[in-house]
């Protein structure tokens, strides 16, 4: 009897800490909302606002329920066994320690939120296996993490000060009972509702998965950041959890590797083919060479290279006037369809190099990457063409294994700024500037080269000395203040002013270059646009789309199919295409923009006939400037070759060239 007393009593202590526990995520979700409310759209009304806040708090339910388990089973049911233990302290550092959790997560809800318009999702991952170093001073420099601990140490001494209290105050005797049969009736009933109120927290206030709330199912508003929202951090990370083992496993929308033998005699017209190997499945054959085989070729990966600033409405920011001059040359060329391979750079350099797209499992993290080249790999495809394949990064080579990965892919060279002496500008390397120099020292000594350029200053922490590379922040700030949807716009100028001089540095080197080696050949685009937006709203199309120049000798207006769509891996089969003599054989997942690609798609977004759309999601929009089109269409498009794309990507990264299981 005395440790059913003492159980009963106990579990109302967990109900206490439960209490305060769902109190404060949905204090949090409401502070988030109100503070964040520029990123509401049209379409949130009061309504809107009370449904996402009334789904949140059935979803959060799982998460202070999941938190509570820990004092249930530690404090609670150990009491149990343990009677003479007094755990009533650790209920208390149960819930301290996570409302500290909590608050953390909840201060970084806020920068995380207005670089990637998501709660945490699988750039979590992407983070956790990032330059770790070079990340945390980002958050010191750039994203205030020194003053948000201290707020989030703040915030859990408070809720220990409260939870304190609230533990302190009476709980409700068991009455008094007699006899073994009474006693094991209220043990029985005790038990009955435990697990009828565990059920009920488990299904989100209710008690079966079909009527039930979870993140997958939980995005019950019109509005993008209000089903953000309704996400608490703990189940944002559950999501981004959850992702990550899916795709390990190959559960990935698009992959069925059951048809795997269809999707390869699809993917590039080998109907009849019978092979036991996948890369005679993605050979093609070039239709004979457009331009002069260029001495030199220049693929540039600019940092966080968004194409919008490029677009005609925000011109009078300046941000972009060399880009859009190359493109405008007449050997220039350019198309406004195009998107990057993913939504981080490490998928845009490794997607670049094996020629494989995103399907949220790391090239750089397998072990196959590193035993030989990918079929689909870029550098020994060059190199049958006489060519050297060199790639220059303006951070440190290791980061992220991504020297490993382009050696082990067939470059002949890696050179990241220790290796060209280039002073150290912030954690995540030099400037631009010093990297373009290095280079174009380099190249009198070079044979026919390509060369793979990442750049890195369009990177947080936002330091390069502006006025001294001569922009004008003043006249930016000036400008950005115009945009009506601009959350912060003097920090957005200060963001603008880092793109104006990655813009102005790879202009003036495509330029010299030019000059010096008339006979080279240039392809400008961005890793990825996520993190730099004109607004809390921004188009699809300005969220994720990366320009596609082609500059250089042999380029005219018409050498690719007007505003014909892309992606970044179109680009090696349309320089293929463009410089390798007829009957020339190479292989790839995509085709190139020589032949008219019809689609393009990344993680989350696709893109055809001049839309753009959610691959998760309804959401479909123009692009700027292109007629209407048939949106079913158009998606349909996508889904005729995205199964196959990503199936044989799987395969290769998990099992590789061989068909056989």
């Amino acid at each position: 009897m005395i440790r059913l007393q003492k159980f009963f009593a106990s579990i109302q202590q967990d109900l206490k800490l439960f209490a305060a526990l769902w109190l404060l995520i949905c204090l949090y979700r409401i502070i988030f909302i109100w503070d964040m409310s520029s990123y509401l759209s049209a379409a949130a009304d009061a309504k809107e606002i009370g449904l996402a806040l009334w789904t949140g708090a059935r979803l959060s339910l799982k998460s202070a329920g999941a938190i509570t388990l820990l004092s249930f089973v530690f404090c609670s049911l150990a009491g149990i066994f343990l009677p003479r233990l007094e755990l009533g302290r650790l209920r208390l550092w149960v819930g301290t320690a996570a409302s500290f959790f909590l608050s953390v997560f909840f201060q970084a809800r806020f920068p995380y939120y207005r670089e990637f318009h998501m709660t945490y999702n699988m750039q979590v991952v992407q983070g956790w296996q990032d330059d770790r170093t070079a990340l945390f001073w980002t958050m010191v420099q750039e994203y205030g993490l020194p003053w948000r601990l201290a707020v989030a140490v703040s915030l859990a001494v408070l809720f220990w000060y409260i939870l304190k209290r609230l533990l302190q105050t009476p709980v409700f005797p068991l009455p008094a009972l007699k006899g073994k049969l009474p006693v094991a009736m209220a043990s029985l009933g005790l038990t009955a509702v435990i697990f009828v109120f565990g059920l009920f927290v488990r299904f989100g206030a209710s008690f079966n998965y079909e009527k039930g709330i979870n993140w997958e199912n939980c995005g019950v508003t019109n509005d993008a950041f209000l089903n953000e929202c309704i996400l608490d951090d703990v189940q944002a990370l559950y999501r981004a959890r959850d992702f990550a083992i899916n795709m390990e496993a190959g559960h990935i929308a698009g992959v069925d590797r059951e048809n795997i033998g269809r999707y390869l005699r699809q993917i590039a017209g080998h109907e009849d083919l019978q092979a036991k190997e996948i890369k005679p499945y993605l050979a093609r054959t070039a239709q004979g060479a457009e331009i002069p085989q260029p001495r030199h070729i220049f693929i540039i990966l600019g940092e966080s290279w968004a194409q919008w600033p490029m677009l005609d409405q925000y011109a009078d920011l300046h941000a972009a006037d060399g880009i859009r001059s190359l493109a405008a040359a007449p050997e220039g060329y350019a198309t406004q369809s195009f998107l990057p391979n993913g939504e981080y750079t490490a998928i845009a350099i490794t997607g670049m190099v094996t020629g494989l797209p995103e399907i949220h499992i790391s090239p750089q993290y397998q072990l196959r990457t590193f035993k030989e080249a990918y079929p689909t790999a870029m550098a020994p495809q060059f190199k049958q063409l006489g060519y050297q394949v060199d790639f220059w990064y303006g951070g440190i080579p290791s980061w992220d294994s991504i020297n490993r990965v382009a050696l082990a892919q067939g470059f002949d060279h890696f050179y990241g700024y220790p290796d060209y002496n280039a002073p150290k500008q912030s954690a995540w390397g030099t400037k631009d500037g010093y990297m373009f120099d290095a280079l174009e020292k380099h190249l009198a000594d070079e044979p026919p080269t390509v060369h793979l350029i990442m750049t890195v200053t369009n990177h947080p922490p936002y330091n390069l000395d502006l006025a001294a590379e001569g922009f004008d922040l003043a006249r930016a700030k000036a400008a950005t203040a115009k945009l009506p949807q601009a959350e912060n716009p003097d920090e957005l100028a200060v963001e603008l002013g880092h793109y104006w001089y990655m813009d102005k540095v790879v202009t003036e080197f495509v330029r010299k270059t030019q000059e010096k080696y008339p006979d080279s050949l240039f392809v400008i685009t961005g890793d990825h646009a996520v993190r730099m937006d004109p607004g809390t709203q921004p188009t699809l199309f300005e969220h994720q789309s990366v320009p596609f120049v082609l500059y250089g000798q042999g380029v005219t207006k018409d050498i690719l199919p007007a505003q014909v769509v892309g992606g970044h891996l179109n680009i090696v089969p349309t320089l293929l295409e463009l410089i390798a003599p007829k009957g020339f054989q190479y292989y790839s997942l995509l085709p190139s923009m020589t032949r008219g690609s019809q689609a393009a798609f990344n993680g989350s977004t696709w893109l055809a006939d001049g839309m753009i759309g959610q691959l998760e999601g309804s959401k479909v929009s123009m692009l700027n400037g292109q007629d209407a089109g048939d949106a079913p269409a158009a998606r349909q498009k996508v889904d005729s070759i995205l199964p196959a794309v990503r199936t044989i990507a799987w395969w290769l990264l998990q099992k590789g060239n061989s068909v056989e299981e």
